[in-house]
């Protein structure tokens, strides 16, 4: 299967390198550099075609995998661009300093759904694999859910500190959220913390490798692999010089491939075998960006198109576009006392560049 790693940097510059496999012996060969942003990057995610970067520039930028050109830009946010999130192939999720939560469909990319998500920044999101749930932290202290059919919130809960990572697991029965240095697992049946792990240092990046063992990378050279179920570590070694930015992973065969990026400028991969965690995992291949790395994904050829609860979602979000005018329905939902404004395009006026760049839209 091919692979292609995708980082982005301080330097404004997203990175593409090639994953070789050549009887048996790795390498990471420079694919492409996509410098289209005026700031540092702060997020990146790949869909099955699509690289989606956001940055301290307000905007997401989008570069096609497949054609090798760059394809337009996402502006919408006023702020940085604070997290992305593709599910499948048909919908891109976006976060920012705005504290608005975005949905695209990359059809023609519309922005189908505005939600005024939480009252300071939106920190993280992460989408459930389903596709019909959405998880979200912000700098108001609060976790919350988010139906993703009718864009309503399903449940607000106050953590009462800032969290800036939240992730469901693979099979999707709990959920990660991490306070600086502490990660409090919930469970999605009752909506409580059943585990928590304290990280030596503050924690810049997750990653589960399976429904129990979590890799984690922060302020350290170390990653860590930790035993949910036992609130362990199961394994540590050094993989880099400098402070671990961002984690990402896939499987080979019957192992399990981490990739790592650092600030040192160092992307590397890591074999791990999940039976074996007693013993270190090997270097399988390293290459230096020259850059101050700040995110990272992998692109998988083959990756899912689209499932059961895309096409709901889909259906539930997609309007009529061949219209004159543009018109937006403001709706207004009474949540607990808290209102929350949900923007819907019904209609979007279009020409050849609009389906691309959209004008910022103020959220009322």
């Amino acid at each position: 299967m091919e692979h292609e790693v995708v980082a982005g940097s301080y330097e404004q510059v997203v990175f593409g390198y090639k994953v070789a496999i050549d009887e048996k012996e790795w390498s990471l060969k420079a694919d492409f550099t996509h410098h289209s942003h005026t700031a540092s990057l702060s997020a990146v995610a790949v869909s099955d075609r699509f690289v989606a970067t956001g940055s301290k520039d307000e905007t997401i930028q989008l570069y096609d995998l497949k054609k090798r050109v760059e394809h337009g830009a996402l502006l919408h946010h006023d702020g940085t661009i604070s997290c992305l999130e593709f599910y499948g192939a048909s919908h891109l999720l976006s976060g920012g300093e705005d504290g608005l939560l975005c949905v695209w469909s990359t059809k023609k990319w519309e922005c189908l759904k505005t939600i005024k998500a939480h009252k300071g920044h939106v920190t993280s999101l992460s989408v459930h694999p389903s596709g019909k749930l959405a998880l979200s932290v912000g700098t108001d202290k609060t976790l919350r859910t988010w139906n993703l059919i009718d864009g309503r919130s399903a449940f607000i809960k106050n953590i009462k500190q800032n969290a800036h990572i939240v992730m469901w697991s693979p099979a999707g029965d709990k959920y990660i959220v991490v306070v600086n240095d502490r990660m409090d697992i919930y469970s999605l049946e009752t909506a409580s913390v059943t585990a928590t792990i304290t990280n030596p240092k503050r924690i810049s990046s997750v990653k589960f490798l399976s429904d129990v063992i979590l890799a984690v990378g922060g302020d350290e050279e170390t990653v860590r692999l930790y035993d949910i179920s036992t609130e362990q570590s199961v394994c540590e070694f050094k993989a880099h010089e400098n402070r671990v930015k961002a984690l990402d992973s896939f499987t080979v065969e019957d192992y399990h491939v981490l990739v790592s990026a650092s600030n040192d400028g160092f992307i590397r991969i890591w074999k791990l075998h999940l039976d074996q965690m007693q013993e270190p995992p090997a270097l399988l291949v390293e290459v230096n960006s020259t850059a101050r790395l700040t995110c990272l994904a992998v692109w998988r050829a083959g990756l899912p198109q689209e499932s059961t609860g895309e096409k709901e979602v889909q259906a539930s979000t997609s309007q009529a576009t061949e219209c004159a005018i543009e018109v937006t329905k403001t709706k207004r939902v009474r949540i607990s006392t808290e209102e929350v404004v949900i923007e819907e395009d019904s209609c979007t006026k279009k020409t050849k560049h609009e389906n691309i760049k959209k004008k910022k839209q103020k959220t009322k």
